[in-house]
């Protein structure tokens, strides 16, 4: 593979789409470029992603596995320092990420979820109740709606607030924080801002719950142990824990939220299929996360060793070496028309395969996944009930989308609730 020339991924995620295509054009895997020009190999090839994700040569831990970091090469004030500096399961690999992964897995329990409906319904009601309020007056049409800022932003994010039991007055800053996280645009400044307010705001809420635990989930962490061997998370790994389940947990979701109500309004064909009974909402799930994956590419990977690509399925010849980064191309491989079929990019929620890698695969699939699919069956048939002639306040190609390459949703969803 000829590195000489790859294609420079545009750190504002301008068009997303257009620039998955690309990459898919220039095979399944193919050089490209980070912001600060740190290399990496995009995979958008579904099959070569699922097995690269799947096989033990390939890590999440850049301490052990990414050379360029080993070598001192990637400074704090990158924009996607975080994402690769945290002390997590999202970072780790091998008897370090099964350790963690169990630790966490018996406090983000499915009965904690579960539980979790009935004040998912509550939220959702007062949610749109104030959606409502927001459109009501301004003549016949009423008033355009901020949709995301009114509904699916707070919705998520107040659901795992008080999943952590996040003290009230932390709310605010957290929603700072959080998005500072995805702006991969970010300057040196901006970065290590978030990253010391971050921390503060976790700090804060450790101590809180330590002082008086609760039925909490950060409550659960503290107090989670391995019974194998007796250990806890480390206080960092304490730390670094919350900000992904608070961080990749929220944004996911807010994007499928998000994604969803623009697809179905931009294609109220399919629309009518689900209010006629011809597809179901969780039809209307899985197509959003295939077609407009809530996370478009997600920051890294290692090969552990060279990778012989034609073994894996890839080209013959091609290499990943020992050492370089890989970046999963979620949004290209959601679109791949070697899997999907030539109609790939098409939104169908009648489509009988719908198979999608927007949660992850293997032994890194998200745990928080149940979570946000339960958020997004309560949420969007009660919107779409409460609002039926619910349409876009603008036409479709004046959106923007959010700041990022890596999270992909829009930055404000104007409506009329009709």
């Amino acid at each position: 593979m000829d590195q000489t020339h790859p294609i420079v991924i545009d750190p504002t995620g301008r068009d997303i789409h257009g620039e998955a295509t690309r990459i898919r054009e220039r095979g399944p895997v193919t050089p490209v470029e980070l912001p600060h020009g740190v290399p990496a190999w995009a995979v958008s090839s579904t099959p070569l992603l699922k097995r690269l994700l799947t096989d033990p040569r390939v890590s999440k831990d850049p301490r052990r596995h990414w050379q360029r970091w080993i070598d001192g090469e990637v400074s704090a004030d990158w924009p996607l320092f975080t994402w690769v500096a945290v002390q997590n399961m999202f970072t780790a690999y091998g008897t370090d990420h099964k350790r963690l992964r169990s630790l966490v897995s018996k406090a983000f329990t499915g009965r904690r979820t579960n539980a979790l409906r009935p004040r998912i319904e509550e939220i959702t009601a007062a949610l749109l109740d104030r959606v409502a309020k927001a459109g009501a007056g301004g003549g016949a049409d009423g008033h355009a709606v901020d949709l995301r800022e009114e509904f699916c932003y707070p919705l998520p994010i107040q659901v795992i607030g008080e999943l952590l039991g996040l003290p009230e007055e932390l709310g605010a800053e957290l929603r700072v924080v959080v998005d500072g996280v995805f702006h991969t645009s970010a300057d040196a400044a901006e970065v290590a801002d978030i990253y010391a307010r971050f921390y503060a705001v976790l700090g804060e809420l450790v101590a809180a719950k330590r002082a008086a635990p609760g039925d909490d989930l950060t409550s659960a962490l503290i107090a989670a142990h391995e019974e194998e061997s007796g250990t806890r998370l480390s206080e960092q790994e304490l730390l670094d824990t919350l900000m992904l389940m608070i961080s990749a947990g929220h944004e996911t979701t807010v994007n499928l939220l998000d994604n969803a109500v623009h697809a179905l309004l931009t294609h109220p064909d399919q629309l009518a299929h689900v209010r006629s009974g011809r597809a179901s909402w969780d039809d209307v799930i899985e197509e959003t996360l295939r077609a407009e994956a809530p996370v478009a590419s997600l920051p890294l990977r290692y090969a552990v060793e060279d990778l012989p690509l034609g073994e894996l399925g890839g080209p013959d010849g091609a290499v990943i070496r020992k050492g370089e980064a890989i970046l999963a191309a979620y949004a290209a491989a959601g679109r791949d028309p070697e899997h999907h079929g030539p109609d790939a990019a098409v939104f169908d929620v009648t489509r009988a395969a719908k198979d999608h890698l927007a949660f992850g695969y293997g032994v890194h699939h998200c745990l928080g996944a149940p979570l946000g699919r339960l958020e997004a069956r309560v949420a969007l048939p009660a919107l779409f009930a409460r609002f039926p002639g619910l349409t876009l306040a603008v036409p479709a190609e004046e959106l923007r989308p959010v700041d990022s390459f890596i999270s992909h949703g829009h930055r404000t969803l104007p409506v009329l609730t009709g």
